[in-house]
């Protein structure tokens, strides 16, 4: 059954159960539902895009498995490196094993972008560039933002702090924290990972070829991450040795993120100055 909100004045009373039904001993959950319907959805997207500007669609299925491949697997290493580091050596297999509840989007950040790598050395002869590759997997991976983040939405975590803002929610099925409205942080990134995607899209859809090589990844690392680090002033810490520090671990890694992606958008833009300039 569909979540319930109960709104009180003020407050909205978030209930929903992180499973949606159960199979016999196999349960699915909302999260699972959501992370796969970004990669369905994502399917759909990249393969739209590469019929649009004549790439063999043939390629869409090769690159889609090093894209799912390399999400998962870096976002799995990047939680346990970067918030549990000592499962490393402790508990490896439960690294590689599922079920997966620690992903962290900056390790399938870098898990993408390594998959992308991949994926264009393996076709080199065949003239795939990374960054025209990047550029739309860019496109998608922020619509995958969405799915995801309503899928944290719909398991209650990673919630906000508290706030006396109207739209301000009650986790009632998260007992790790007071039982007080906070910021629906979820909501927040999902909504902005939303309007990225039809920016993107929007970008993509007026220039098609001509868009710059690193524009579409630059403005994606630069708005994904720039807000990331501000929304981090509105969340709950991960894990607690980040009480300590002035910024949590999300924030520090979200610094050099936005200046690769500065760096590419200069980079796209001297490519456009180049190209006009006479001679």
């Amino acid at each position: 059954m569909p979540p319930r909100m109960n709104f009180l004045p003020s407050v909205i009373i978030w209930t929903a159960k992180a499973e949606l039904f159960r199979l016999g001993p196999f349960a699915v959950t909302w999260y699972g539902l959501f992370f796969g319907l970004s990669f369905i959805i994502g399917l759909q997207v990249i393969t739209y895009l590469f019929k649009q500007e004549d790439k063999p669609v043939g390629e869409v299925d090769s690159l889609l498995l090093y894209i799912v491949i390399s999400t998962i697997t870096g976002a799995r290493l990047g939680h346990f490196l970067f918030y549990e580091p000592t499962m490393l050596w402790q508990h490896p297999l439960d690294v590689l094993l599922p079920p997966y509840r620690g992903l962290a989007s900056h390790g399938a950040a870098v898990g993408i972008l390594l998959g992308i790598f991949f994926y264009v050395r393996s076709r080199q002869a065949r003239g795939a560039s990374f960054l025209w590759v990047a550029d739309r997997i860019a496109i998608v991976v922020a619509l995958s933002g969405f799915f995801i983040r309503l899928g944290n939405l719909m398991n209650s975590e990673i919630i906000g702090r508290p706030t006396n803002l109207p739209w301000g929610f009650i986790f009632a099925n998260n007992t790790a924290y007071s039982a007080v409205p906070r910021h629906p942080a979820q909501l927040y990134e999902a909504l902005t990972s939303l309007l990225l995607f039809g920016v993107l899209l929007g970008i993509w859809s007026r220039y098609r070829a001509q868009t710059p090589h690193g524009l579409l990844v630059g403005v994606f690392m630069i708005w994904v991450f720039s807000l990331r680090f501000l929304y981090e002033f509105l969340k709950e810490n991960q894990v607690a040795f980040e009480d300590q520090m002035r910024l949590n671990v999300g924030q520090l890694l979200s610094v050099p993120a936005v200046l690769i992606g500065v760096y590419l958008l200069l980079r796209s833009y001297n490519s456009v100055l180049h190209r006009h300039l006479p001679g």
